[in-house]
């Protein structure tokens, strides 16, 4: 399988400013900045399998194009609202920083206490959703609403490479709901909050006009597929137990981010 560098190279697009809605958390030095795997918990067989599986983008000029571009061009009024700051802070993708988004979501501030066995679970399951994403959009190049249109404003900084990447399906809102499936096997009473923000991930890269709504919808499902058969794995089974106490350490500090009231005020935000 690719090595996960190039994974990044190819799909996952980065902010050049780490801003946060829900603030971010401090974590114990020395860490890197961000945790990435050579190998996930999936053969290439199945992540090819899964990548096979997701629907083509829908073609341009058909019915379901056009109420993309529609539904894309009323998030313009998001912009600049506390929902756009969000999804500006959703741009970071990576594990353990992507993690932070999920604080609120767990009650927990991630970084007051090591989270190892955390960070190298979600960097595997980063490499395979990863993985399954750049196979998919191989299969063809729905180009992004910032492609389309080289005036549209996103929430972070592109190069012209990055404004020509392909957008279905959406490689954040397969992260998104990849990194909520696997939180909420290991915080089960948590599961709906995480979700509900694996979700949020999602529609934040279509605020930022990196994505469609249907692309975020087959990104969704991916990352669903993909978590599905990571569960069933020995390796991920013999590690949620180590994670469920590194969770409970965080909490036990009593430490939680100070960020959710911001983060309760951007999701209240009507969308357009």
């Amino acid at each position: 399988m690719r090595p996960v560098a190039a994974l990044i190279a190819a799909t996952v697009i980065l902010p050049s400013l780490p801003l946060a809605a829900c603030a971010p958390a401090e974590r114990p030095s020395p860490r890197p900045i961000f945790s990435t795997t050579d190998e996930g918990y999936l053969s290439p067989g199945v992540v090819a399998r899964l990548a096979q599986a997701v629907p083509p983008a829908p073609v341009a000029g058909s019915g379901q194009d056009a109420a993309d571009r529609a539904a894309s061009a009323r998030f313009t009024a998001l912009e600049d609202s506390d929902r756009w700051l969000m999804a500006t802070a959703h741009a970071e993708l990576r594990p353990p920083l992507a993690l932070q988004h999920f604080d609120c979501a767990l009650g927990v501030r991630l970084g007051s206490a090591e989270t190892p066995t955390l960070d190298r679970m979600t960097a595997k399951v980063f490499h395979d959703a990863q993985a399954a994403v750049v196979m998919a959009q191989a299969k063809g190049a729905r180009a992004r609403p910032v492609g389309v249109d080289p005036a549209r404003r996103a929430c972070q900084a592109l190069t012209p490479a990055m404004r020509r990447s392909p957008s279905a399906p959406s490689a954040g809102a397969a992260l998104g709901s990849a990194y909520a499936e696997a939180l909420a096997l290991i915080a089960p009473d948590r599961a709906a909050a995480v979700r509900r923000i694996g979700h949020e991930i999602g529609v934040s890269r279509q605020i930022c006009a990196m994505d469609y709504p249907s692309d975020g919808l087959a990104g969704e499902a991916l990352g669903r597929a993909v978590v599905a058969e990571i569960v069933a794995t020995p390796d991920f089974q013999a590690e949620i137990a180590a994670a469920r106490d590194e969770l409970a350490a965080a909490r036990a500090t009593g430490r939680t981010n100070p960020g959710c009231a911001a983060e309760r005020a951007a999701l209240a935000v009507p969308l357009p």
